[in-house]
């Protein structure tokens, strides 16, 4: 058995990665850079002045009414955010659903998310 050191980053999700306050979130939805669509999701991105991006979701009752669908929705985003997170720009990002996810898997929905991450990688 060695005692090897993990050469990976700290994949964690903290408070300095995610957008906490409403003022935040309107100066993305108010001028957004760039808008992504997705069949059920969309993201804004918008260019922030702190060291490392930073994301935010905005999933209401309304498109999607059970907590549970909210919860997995949000960990599903926040996990994709995570593992992307090195390659990201100094971006603000918020998710909304656009329309009811109830009829997509988890698979389908994944797929959703990292579209949305690869485009953002991309630019």
């Amino acid at each position: 058995m060695s005692n090897t050191v993990s050469t990976t980053p700290n994949a964690c999700f903290t408070k300095e990665q995610r957008l906490l306050t409403p003022i935040a979130f309107r100066e993305v939805f108010d001028a957004p850079e760039r808008k992504l669509h997705q069949a059920h999701l969309m993201a804004f991105i918008r260019p922030n002045t702190n060291e490392q991006p930073r994301i935010g979701m905005a999933i209401t009752k309304r498109k999607v009414p059970t907590a549970v669908t909210r919860n997995l929705i949000k960990r599903q985003i926040r996990e994709q955010f995570r593992l992307k997170y090195s390659k990201l720009e100094n971006k603000d990002i918020v998710f909304i659903v656009k329309k009811s996810v109830k009829d997509l898997s988890n698979k389908e929905l994944k797929n959703e998310i990292n579209n949305i991450f690869k485009k953002i990688e991309k630019k």
